[in-house]
């Protein structure tokens, strides 16, 4: 008897399908249940959507902020050292504001959860240090909301009377994506009379962090840095191993990046893998981007808007340039010229990066020019030291050395092509205005045919140079690409 009772409820739920399906079941629910569940769902909608409206209100989640400007204050006082800190509030994540209205921000609630974001925010990513000492127990000791208005931190004192002062009233009507957060942190020092350095890592902050920081020194001037995202460690006042080591890895840290250079050198050096001829184009190569990175960082390059795109531009077209030389066959005596000329070009491209982080040289300038020049050449021989061995392996075991210097220049020649038309469609979007006719044009074309001048003579004491050190025995001085290495 059950299991009939069961049989019959089962074919209540299930039957056969019409013809056409080939006996596949469909499951059919009984009609009471889906009055059931319509009316459920009758009754229930409208009460979701009264709990949806009427539901307390919240603070939306945050986004990281696209663009975030921190300024800072470093000042070493006495015993102590105080770090002066402004930030948009926006940029402190993870956080309920308590809020009232269409976002205001409840100032007389705000207090505990300020001093919170400064630590978990702020302070947990900036290190002091004196000397090789890292400054610890740092105290929070002003945390307040500022209106965007505000204009304290333009200068140090007013923005210690600000942080020391009284805070903005209760009733201010302050939407908060508005507000900035202000910081006094400080940390106790033996003295006063040490080398500072800090490392600011407030990157996080945004998606594009950029950072003001000024030192202030017991005695002498203000120190002024600015940079995007995080820079490492800052030595505030360094001393000039430590500016000569900083200048040395970023030049050599720069022509391995950079890929644009790397494939340049390589070009230069693939027809000719011998001593002799590696060193007079690297030689001309060196000298050339070292007269432009010095007269760049002396102010002697343009300021124009349009000066920088242009540079990369010219150095793509000097990377087809070189590319298609080595197909059609490169000359030696031609080669070292070409290297000499492109590398008055690839020298402002180094000033691009050198001008950003000559701020970290403190007063050692020239220095810094000098070490960084020092790290882009052995950047290069870095190159040439692990390319050269594998281009001979190449040619030697893979590739006949004529076909594949022609597959290795083609391929480069096709990035650079694609390199230049960018660059060069970045470039047609500047406009070009002809200088006005006065004091300062005469000047300024006074210096460049000095600067023209100058360098004529040193590509003749370069020629000379270059070709004393080829000379050798033998019917030719020349080396070309076809000549096995």
């Amino acid at each position: 008897m059950l299991l009939t009772n069961r049989r019959s409820w089962d074919s209540s739920r299930v039957a056969r399908t019409p013809t056409g399906t080939r006996g596949r079941d469909v499951v059919r629910f009984p009609l009471s249940v889906v009055r059931g569940l319509a009316v459920l769902a009758v009754r229930v909608a409208p009460l979701a959507a009264v709990l949806l409206i009427a539901g307390p209100a919240q603070a939306p989640a945050h986004d990281i902020p696209a663009t975030v400007i921190v300024r800072l204050f470093v000042k070493p006082e006495a015993d102590r050292l105080r770090l002066l800190v402004r930030v948009p509030l926006e940029a402190m994540r993870d956080i309920q504001w308590p809020l009232r209205g269409p976002g205001y921000l409840e100032l007389d609630r705000v207090e505990p959860l300020l001093r919170d974001a400064a630590r978990l925010w702020i302070a947990s990513y900036v290190e002091l240090y004196q000397g090789d000492t890292r400054l610890g127990n740092q105290q929070i000791v002003a945390a307040r909301v500022s209106l965007p208005s505000d204009r304290s931190f333009v200068g140090y004192e007013d923005a210690l009377a600000h942080l020391t002062g009284p805070p903005l009233p209760a009733n201010t009507e302050l939407i908060w994506q508005q507000a900035l957060l202000d910081v006094l942190l400080e940390y106790p020092i033996p003295s006063d009379s040490g080398r500072f350095s800090i490392r600011p890592a407030l990157a996080h902050l945004g998606l594009r962090t950029t950072t003001v920081l000024r030192f202030l020194p017991p005695a002498g001037a203000e120190r002024v840095f600015e940079y995007i995202g995080d820079p490492g460690l800052v030595r505030l006042d360094p001393r000039w191993h430590q500016a000569a080591l900083r200048f040395v890895r970023l030049g050599f840290s720069h022509i391995l990046s950079g890929l644009d250079h790397l494939l340049f050198v390589i070009c230069l050096a693939i027809p000719f893998r011998r001593i002799r001829p590696l060193i007079a184009i690297v030689t001309s190569f060196t000298v050339a981007h070292s007269i432009t990175l010095i007269g760049s960082a002396l102010g002697l390059a343009p300021s124009a808007l349009w000066f920088p795109p242009l540079v990369e531009a010219l150095i793509a077209l000097s990377i087809l340039y070189t590319a298609i030389e080595n197909i059609l066959g490169a000359k030696l005596q031609r080669r070292w010229l070409v290297a000499f000329g492109f590398g008055l070009v690839h020298g402002f491209g180094f000033s691009f990066v050198l001008r950003e982080s000559l701020q970290f040289a403190g007063s050692h300038l020239t220095m810094a020019l000098a070490t960084f020049n020092v790290g882009v050449e052995l950047g290069q021989l870095f190159i040439l030291v692990l390319g050269i061995p594998l281009l001979n392996v190449v040619f030697r075991y893979v590739v006949a050395e004529r076909l594949g210097t022609i597959l290795l220049s083609a391929l480069v020649a096709h990035t650079a092509w694609h390199w230049m038309t960018e660059r060069a469609s970045t470039l047609r979007q500047y406009q070009f205005q002809w200088p006005a006719l006065d004091v300062a044009l005469v000047l300024a074309v006074m210096r460049g045919l000095m600067l023209a001048l100058m360098l004529v003579g040193v590509a003749w004491a370069l020629r000379s140079l270059l070709s004393r050190l080829m000379q050798r025995p033998g019917p030719e001085a020349e080396v070309s690409s076809g000549t096995p290495s």
